[in-house]
């Protein structure tokens, strides 16, 4: 291969932010070892944090903790770990003994590449190469990136990595960094990149950064992770980044220990685990976000991809790039919560309710299963029947309500017709459209705060029902959430509103929203099941 060209793997230190570092030491070993048969030239292990090492995860304490999952060490391969420029203590550090970690990555943000030179120095003092990463480099202007390559100099690190935080690059913008950095950067020093796949750009980025620095007479260092395991997004993939070094640069690397190493140890996180591009990850980039900001808005919230956009468009640059979850929260309720003058449908509603009993037909397995059951109440109480986010087939609704806006526009077009003959009450957090006649209600009318998931969909009618006055609601479908989410509900096309599939945390949350309504209607509305539910602590079903 190109003699100046390198890749680093950071599957171990990039992927622990999708395990929490469990990658259990079978792993761990199994995948360091593989990575060596490979010929990779620098393996990141993991991380340096203050605390101390639990077996079978990549965050160490100490480099002598990386010592167990070393198996037979290569001369040829450099073994690195990271560290957050002021999340580690590096008095603890202690010198280098050539048996485990040879280098630190430290990295830092932008303004900060003083303090993390500092730290920088202390860890070299104590025998270690050093590699620098200045995180959110499209963040540095051009005076920046020759402020940060002046002190870089003075420093002469192994390397200094640009980053692509958030994935927001395009060529360009790499370009023009790339162009800044390599005029001014002691050729001494190489120059890498670390890329994130917010816009699907990953790998191109990592070819082009190649081709820029291929003939500049420096290393060239390259990021890459198995399989693009990585927080958010992921990264280039390394087995994609080989082959293009195999294939057009004289690489040397073995694909077959790659390919191993995916078939053996990393197709069980691919099945227990998610990351790589989605649309919300885009979203991360286009405004150059900080994922965790994303990740709040789907874990808690199941915020859809528009309202997920608006919410982050509506933060200051400053504000993205950071993560505070209560000014999100504020700002997710701003989003939702539109007001609308909804008198005249509360009205309407009341009217057409009257006394008669209201039957809540919630999307769960059970309501296909159970259908007899839930028919012969419906034929011999004669309710108002009333689908709760999805439409379910084989039932005649009286009134469609809904709380999400990607459940609102999934029934419009997998049932067009039932969806159009039926009459829709919506939350303000859902703007219906032109043609779709609704009634409206304030978000605010539906909703208690005061817990993660307060706008779960049958939580919310009940709320509403009472505040309207509805002495009595049978529910169906309302199952809790005891399997995959494909064997959950009665349609197993309808889109996830839980992508974490945390289903014990979200079945702990319902069940105690539930227990709060019913204790609040208490004497006001009876609540009954008509099908099995794991809500149903007390076995109230009609009379």
């Amino acid at each position: 291969m190109t003699e100046n060209i390198m890749l680093l793997d950071c599957t171990l230190r990039d992927g622990a932010y999708i395990t929490e570092s469990h990658f259990g030491t079978p792993a761990i070993k199994g995948i360091i070892k593989k990575l060596q048969e490979a010929r990779v030239d620098i393996i990141e292990v993991g991380w340096l944090k203050d605390k101390q090492h639990e077996e079978g995860t990549t965050f160490f304490h100490l480099p002598t903790d990386v010592v167990p999952y070393l198996v037979e060490p290569s001369e040829r391969t450099t073994y690195v770990a990271m560290i957050d420029w002021d999340r580690y203590d590096t008095e603890q550090l202690p010198p280098c003994d050539g048996a485990s970690i040879d280098a630190i990555r430290v990295v830092f943000p932008h303004g900060k590449h003083k303090e993390g030179l500092a730290v920088a120095e202390k860890i070299r003092a104590k025998g270690y190469r050093v590699f620098l990463q200045a995180a959110n480099t499209m963040a540095y202007s051009d005076a920046d990136l020759e402020d940060l390559v002046e002190a870089v100099n003075a420093f002469s690190p192994v390397a200094l990595s640009v980053v692509d935080t958030f994935g927001a690059m395009y060529e360009e913008d790499l370009e023009r960094i790339v162009r800044v950095i390599d005029a001014k950067l002691d050729k001494a020093i190489g120059l890498g990149f670390h890329s994130h796949n917010n816009q699907q750009l990953s790998f191109a980025l990592t070819i082009h950064f190649v081709n820029l620095l291929e003939s500049s007479g420096r290393t060239v260092m390259v990021d890459a992770s198995l399989c693009g395991m990585g927080r958010g997004a992921g990264n280039a993939t390394t087995e994609l980044v080989t082959s293009y070094l195999n294939r057009k640069k004289h690489g040397n690397y073995d694909l077959d220990a790659i390919m191993d190493a995916i078939d053996t140890y990393m197709e069980p996180f691919r099945q227990t685990y998610t990351w790589g591009y989605s649309t919300p990850y885009f979203i991360a980039g286009l405004y150059q976000c900080h994922v965790n900001n994303i990740a709040y808005l789907q874990r808690n919230h199941r915020a859809n991809a528009r309202d997920m956009r608006n919410i982050i468009a509506s933060l200051s640059q400053g504000e993205r790039r950071k993560y505070d979850y209560d000014l999100l929260e504020r700002r997710f309720l701003e989003n939702q919560s539109r007001h609308v003058d909804d008198e005249a449908a509360i009205r309407a509603l009341r009217k057409a309710f009257g006394e008669r009993t209201i039957l809540l037909i919630a999307p769960g397995r059970s309501v296909v299963d159970e259908m007899q059951q839930v028919q012969a109440f419906i034929d011999q109480e004669h309710p108002v029947v009333m689908g709760v986010n999805a439409i379910c087939d084989g039932y005649d609704y009286d009134y469609l309500f809904f709380v999400n806006s990607a459940r609102y526009d999934y029934a419009q077009n997998a049932h067009g017709i039932s969806f159009a003959a039926t009459k829709k009450i919506v939350l303000s957090s859902i703007q219906p459209g032109d043609g779709n006649d609704a009634f409206v209600l304030n978000f605010n009318r539906a909703v208690k705060r005061g817990w993660t998931h307060f706008d779960n969909a049958v939580i919310c009618a009940l709320r509403l029902l009472n505040s309207m006055g509805v002495r009595r609601v049978a529910i169906a479908g309302f199952d809790g959430f005891r399997h995959a989410y494909n064997e959950s509900y009665a349609d197993p096309l309808l889109p996830t509103l839980n992508p974490d599939n945390r289903w014990d945390e979200l079945n702990i949350e319902i069940a105690s929203m539930f227990e709060d309504v019913r204790s609040s209607v208490k004497g006001a509305m009876e609540i009954s099941f008509v099908t099995e539910s794991l809500f149903d602590t007390d076995g109230r079903r009609p009379m």
